[in-house]
């Protein structure tokens, strides 16, 4: 079980960054044939990111289900781009292989929003939580710190920088 950080905390993390939500949508169960490939790719990519902090990956956390869903943290958009086209890396191939085998047949969906993120143009708190979600990425990224959300920083107008 993860350790809980009693009372209230907030992330902040230097400079820009990009938050990236990358998901899949299993529309037939019965074609597991199809969709358990598409499924299988996002473990490789993220073990091989977490291992590479050098391609600009600040951390992740995924869901899983019908809908599964991964939010991912990256130092620019510039990194994640580059990463997603290196046809020498698990994303290349992995895209490839969904184009070429389950695309057309309409099984499984994927989809991705993609936010460029300014310095101080966010704001996010964390009560009687593990380490979790910007929080986390900053920590293993060593690209922010944790804070104690008091003073000036109690309520969410206070943590984001006008």
């Amino acid at each position: 079980m993860a350790h809980i950080i009693k009372g209230r905390k907030f992330a902040n993390v230097q400079g820009d960054f990009v938050v990236f939500l990358i998901g899949m949508r299993v529309n037939n169960f019965w074609k597991i044939h199809k969709w358990l490939p598409v499924a299988m790719a996002m473990p490789g990519m993220i073990k091989e990111l977490y291992k590479n902090p050098e391609y600009g990956f600040l951390g992740e956390r995924s869901w899983f289900g019908r809908i599964s869903i991964s939010v991912q943290y990256w130092r620019s958009f510039e990194h994640l781009e580059a990463y997603a086209k290196n046809k020498d890396l698990e994303h290349f191939p992995a895209w490839k292989a969904f184009n070429q085998k389950a695309r057309q047949s309409g099984v499984v969906g994927v989809w991705h929003e993609t936010y460029k993120v300014s310095a101080g143009s966010y704001e996010n708190i964390y009560v009687n939580m593990p380490i979790f979600g910007l929080g986390k990425a900053s920590e293993y990224s060593k690209t922010g710190a944790i804070n104690e959300a008091d003073g000036i920083h109690e309520y969410a107008s206070g943590r984001l920088n006008k």
